[in-house]
């Protein structure tokens, strides 16, 4: 992606081995050695401790795990995390809230056309599943019936935790099962919470540049609401510093291929908690599928399924009693901690270390449910991913940087929309060569696609992943969409639209995290609204090869305020010329979107009022990335055929109409234009 510096380099960590052949990867993943060292172990601390792991239950219906480094509270048999002590903290989590309100998990869902239900899952049996002085494990299970509360989703659920020796944090995951015949439903969100003490942890870090000093939950009560319940304008913070700021949970959302590590820093004593994601497999729409992260509370997520920057389309619907089993996680809250003389950035440097370490560590080999497979229970894919565009080069290219991932077979493209199975990933080096790792066994459709090139790639076949398979699927070549050479081409596809211009905000409506960074400015809060500002009276007109697509071509296609809660519908124009038009062949019109929201995007050529239009997406689209502050949502290709006698010798008109307008919120993103002439023999 065009507008991320890879800041973890995980997916392209390796990359120059990768160049290597095929043969070196089969050699090395045969011979993989688990290293049990201390140094190297999954969830590792610089400070040891010999203790074994010691569990008590308590009379109060709690369970407490000791490694001697941290202790875990659990109640019984709900399951939640009601006490973390750490570092002379008595209790990291806060305090002030109910018990089963500090770190718990929770689902969204509803009966089919019903309104959604919230329900916080929690155990009605639980099992202590393995105890020793290495580790740890419980179980909190719920099942489902019949005479079941109305709020429970219809699931079998299996929440575990895990504490092992010298292990600075604790391991979550859960087994969600729908047994044959349950009733239909529909589920859009599966996450684990967890709420901090408000009175400690005020710093939050979430990458290398997006760090900061956050308001305090009082603040946003006492603060101005913005268009939306999340946006606050904090009128009196406690802290003065942070006062004109605009506070917005979705203002610190992350793709999911960067969202492997953050938390909040408290600074006396020094304490950082951390949560770490060491594999996307079991997150819901890819890789680049965007998500919340930390926010103030101070809370910290693992979201492993959600509709946010996506909508409904990738929320789960369950029909006709279909069975269904998945695990999300294991995924470690990591606690770490310095003597007060050390910098607090060493806490971030250390957290992101254990993030690379359980990464490397990923499958874990210590979890105890059948479910959840080993090393030698997973397979491999490797190979490379060649284009073929005559229009470009009559050479292949590269597939550089590819997006290479096996996920639930389907159609091509359908990978970003998938939410049941999961899903590996990887990037491609340079040449294209990719290699893919760690498969659970079960029957996938390959799936690609390449920066700088439109559309998707999808292997003709299933892959059918054994255990221990290890596939090497050779040269593959994508063919992308074109019927004709490139005539001109507005932006670039990397199905974002931060090549645009992305306005400056309001002043009084400003997160100063971004305030000087431009790869992060369309975070900001109200940008929609600076489209009115930029065009009061005539709507945006872009003139091929004279105006500038960084400059000239707003970010998102809005709706116009005619204030009084009153939208009206834009109509963007490309002009170009034609020298001449070949009456007896056709063109065709590349249009790629980055984002959608409740839009019917209309395509018109040299005549604006021509009914039907010449094109027209009809109703489309619930990602609401322009609210959300995402320069991205879900991606949509079309391939318009553009008939000779639409067009002209001379100045050409392409009249872009959205023509929803209920909210602001309203429009697309636009990826990438392209006109294609008629095909050269």
């Amino acid at each position: 992606m065009g507008y991320w510096r890879s800041q973890w380099m995980l997916l392209g960590r390796g990359g120059r081995r990768r160049g290597a052949a095929v043969l070196v990867y089969l050699l090395q993943w045969c011979c993989i050695v688990l290293s049990e060292t201390t140094q190297n172990s999954p969830g590792s601390s610089k400070s040891k401790s010999s203790l074994g792991v010691q569990l008590r239950l308590q009379h109060s219906g709690q369970m407490l795990i000791d490694n001697g480094l941290l202790q875990v509270t659990l109640s019984i048999p709900d399951g939640d995390v009601i006490g973390i002590r750490y570092n002379g903290i008595d209790n990291l989590l806060e305090i002030q809230n109910e018990e089963n309100n500090r770190g718990y998990w929770d689902v969204v869902w509803n009966w089919p056309g019903e309104p959604i239900k919230y329900d916080r899952i929690q155990g009605t049996t639980y099992e202590i599943v393995t105890q020793n002085e290495d580790q740890v494990e419980v179980s909190f299970v719920r099942k489902w019936g019949v005479s079941s509360n109305q709020t429970v989703v219809p699931l079998n659920i299996d929440k575990r935790y895990i504490v092992r020796r010298g292990c600075s944090g604790f391991y979550a995951y859960a087994i969600f099962e729908r047994l044959a015949g349950l009733p239909d439903i529909e589920m859009d969100q599966v996450r684990i919470v967890y709420k901090l003490q408000n009175a400690k942890f005020h710093f939050m870090a979430l990458s290398n540049d997006r760090q900061r000093v956050m308001p305090m939950p009082e603040d946003r009560v006492t603060g101005q609401p913005l268009a939306y319940p999340e946006a606050v304008l904090l009128t009196d913070p406690i802290n003065p510093e942070l006062r004109g700021e605009v506070d917005d949970k979705y203002q610190y959302s992350c793709e999911n291929q960067y969202n492997r590590v953050h938390g909040w820093i408290c600074g006396d004593p020094p304490v950082g908690f951390w949560m770490i994601t060491p594999s996307n497999e079991f997150r819901t729409a890819g890789p680049v599928k965007q998500d919340l992260t930390s926010h103030v509370g101070p809370i910290t997520l693992s979201m492993f399924v959600s509709t946010h920057y996506a909508g409904k389309e990738v929320g789960m619907k369950f029909r006709d009693g279909e069975p269904w089993k998945k695990v999300f996680g294991p995924v470690l809250v990591y606690l770490n901690s310095v003597s007060p003389e050390e910098d607090l950035s060493n806490l971030w440097q250390n957290a992101k270390e254990q993030m690379y370490i359980e990464s490397e560590t990923w499958p874990y080999s210590f979890t105890e449910s059948k479910d959840f497979p080993s090393s030698e229970e997973r397979g491999m894919v490797v190979g490379q991913l060649l284009v073929r565009d005559r229009y470009i080069t009559e050479k292949y290219l590269w597939g550089r940087f590819a997006y290479v991932g096996l996920a639930s077979p389907g159609e091509v493209g359908s990978w970003q929309r998938e939410n049941k199975g999961y899903q590996f990933w990887c990037r491609a080096d340079r040449k294209g060569n990719f290699v893919v790792n760690n498969i659970r066994a079960g029957d996938y459709n390959l799936y690609g696609w390449v920066p700088g090139i439109i559309g998707d790639y999808k292997y003709e076949g299933n892959v059918t992943i054994t255990p221990g398979s290890a596939i090497n699927l050779g040269i593959l070549v994508y063919k992308p969409p074109r019927h004709g050479p490139t005539l001109w081409e507005i932006g670039v596809p990397d199905r974002t639209a931060s090549e645009f211009y992305v306005p400056e905000p309001y002043p009084t409506l400003m997160n100063n995290l971004y305030s000087n960074n431009k790869q992060y400015r369309f975070r900001q809060y109200g940008l929609w609204e600076r489209y009115a500002d930029l065009y009061p009276r005539e709507d945006l007109v872009f003139h091929v090869g004279i105006d500038d697509d960084r400059k000239d071509w707003f970010f998102a296609h809005v709706t116009r305020n005619l204030y009084n809660y009153t939208f009206a519908a834009t109509t963007w124009q490309i002009v170009f010329e034609l020298e001449t038009v070949k009456e007896t062949a056709g063109y065709v019109l590349q249009l790629a979107l980055a984002s959608v929201t409740e839009s019917n995007l209309q395509v018109r050529f040299n005549d604006p009022a021509i009914e039907p239009p010449h094109f027209t997406t009809g109703r489309i689209g619930q990602d609401n990335a322009i609210a959300r502050h995402g320069i991205h949502g879900l991606y949509w290709l079309y391939s318009i055929p553009v008939p000779s006698s639409s067009l002209r010798s001379g100045s050409n008109v392409i009249f872009l109409t959205q023509a929803l307008a209920i909210n602001p919120y309203q429009g697309v993103m636009y990826d990438y234009i392209r006109l294609e002439g008629p095909p050269e023999l």
